[in-house]
This record gives structure tokens, sequence and C-alpha cells, in this order.
């Protein structure tokens, strides 16, 4: 999918988030990788062109 020289990390690839965004929509909360990945602002999480999930990395913090 990339064209860029060099080329961005591909999608199942540690570095994957390191790609270009070739969309971006923050008032929806997501952005478009070149490499396919979706990247969700809000929860830290992916989505691989493949469907596979990536969990979200971000801790949630409790009200106590």
């Amino acid at each position: 999918m990339c064209k860029h020289s060099p080329a961005c990390p591909t999608a199942d690839s540690p570095d994957a988030e390191a790609a270009r965004i070739v969309a971006a929509h923050p008032e929806q909360g997501w952005s478009l990788l070149c490499n396919g990945v979706l990247v969700f602002v809000d929860d830290t999480g992916d989505l691989l062109p493949d469907g596979q999930v990536i969990t979200p990395r971000r801790h949630l913090t409790s009200a106590t």
C-alpha cells in the first residue's frame, strides 16, 4: 500500500503506527494510515487491514 520512500512499516510490524496518516478524522476519533491500519485515538486501539483487533493500550482509571 505504501508508496513512500523509505517505505512505512507494514501493518503487522511492531511499529505499524509509525506509518503516515492518509486520512484523519479527529472529530470521529480515528485515522487511517498508509499501511491500512485504522488507529482509534480515544482508546488507542487499532484495527488491522485483515480485521484483527489490537487491544487498546490505554489504562482506564476508575472513579472511587
